[in-house]
């Protein structure tokens, strides 16, 4: 079985863009409710393409391109994507329309950018890359799917180089209707907000951020992988519905230190890939040896990733 290395991760979100920022100087918004800080995307796109993207579209690509830069990797083997909302707001633009206007002056690019594998796809076509080219979209675990695949694919040989992405917006439309639902927007609770996020995994561990050492993925009950840890990463947000499961593997590692990293990137359906990004980042600068990433959806699906450092 080959051993598996992120080899470069990065993220557009509530903190400074495509940047490690948040590390010494993070951004520590008390709002309930923030979009992300956009990088400028004149340095990475052509302005005529991408005025025909939305702003989900052009953050995944700017993303993608930056761990492709950083890593020399211009032709991964595979283009995994996780999201859970997909497009939204191109979805949002279209239906909206569609109500006004009726169906016969409908502008096609909204309903062609308004779906889910869009993204990926979006990604394969500016990178000329032909391989394995998938979606998943699975609420809180969207992202962790994408990764688990790419990782036992890896594992068994049948790529060597796999591009991970999750990619989720929060339209103010969208967040409102969370926010009655209790999901998000609550007193106490942590701001919701947007992500991408992407890394390259590969089986090669020179100049890695750190090792993916296991993962792991089940439903109904956790079954939390027994490892010798000293960091332990969890998202808990200020709901008790999401914050239990936490707190039980928690008692499981008394004494451990604990990152939350809701607290720093917010809640979104994508939020778990920025914790693993951010578990990369704080391995490969010495922060912890080996980090246990938990988290779940609605108290159901849950994973489990052990990353090392290098």
């Amino acid at each position: 079985m080959n051993r598996i290395y992120i080899k470069a991760a990065t993220q557009i979100s509530m903190q400074q863009p495509l940047s490690e920022e948040w590390m010494t100087a993070p951004l520590e918004p008390a709002e309930p409710y923030l979009r992300s800080v956009d990088p400028n995307f004149r340095e990475w796109l052509n302005p005529l393409e991408s005025r025909r993207m939305g702003k989900i579209m052009k953050r995944a690509l700017v993303t993608a391109l930056k761990v492709m830069r950083d890593t020399a990797i211009t032709q991964p083997d595979a283009i995994i994507t996780g999201t859970g909302l997909g497009c939204i707001e191109n979805t949002e633009l279209f239906l909206d329309q569609l109500c006004r206007e009726g169906e016969e002056m409908l502008k096609p690019t909204y309903f062609m950018q308004s779906t889910h594998n869009t993204i990926s796809s979006l990604i394969a076509i500016q990178t000329g890359c032909h391989g394995y080219n998938t979606t998943y979209s699975h609420k809180s675990v969207s992202f962790d799917s994408a990764l688990f695949d790419a990782f036992t694919q890896l594992r068994l040989g049948d790529i060597q180089t796999a591009l991970v992405t999750g990619n989720d917006e929060m339209t103010p439309s969208y967040f409102r209707i969370l926010q009655r639902t209790g999901y998000i927007g609550q007193p106490g609770q942590v701001t919701a907000s947007e992500a991408s996020v992407a890394m390259m995994l590969t089986t090669d561990p020179t100049d890695a951020l750190c090792e993916v050492e296991q993962m792991s993925m089940s439903f109904g009950t956790p079954a939390v992988p027994p490892t010798d840890t000293d960091l332990l990463v969890v998202g808990t947000n200020g709901s008790e519905a999401n914050d239990a499961p936490y707190r039980q593997v928690i008692s499981q590692y008394p004494g451990i230190q604990t990152f939350d990293y809701k607290q720093l990137f917010g809640e979104s359906y994508t939020a778990s890939g920025l914790g693993i990004y951010a578990t990369a980042h704080l391995l490969h600068q010495g922060k912890a040896s080996r980090a246990l990433f938990v988290n779940h959806s609605d108290g159901q699906n849950h994973s489990y990733v052990v990353l090392k450092k290098l």
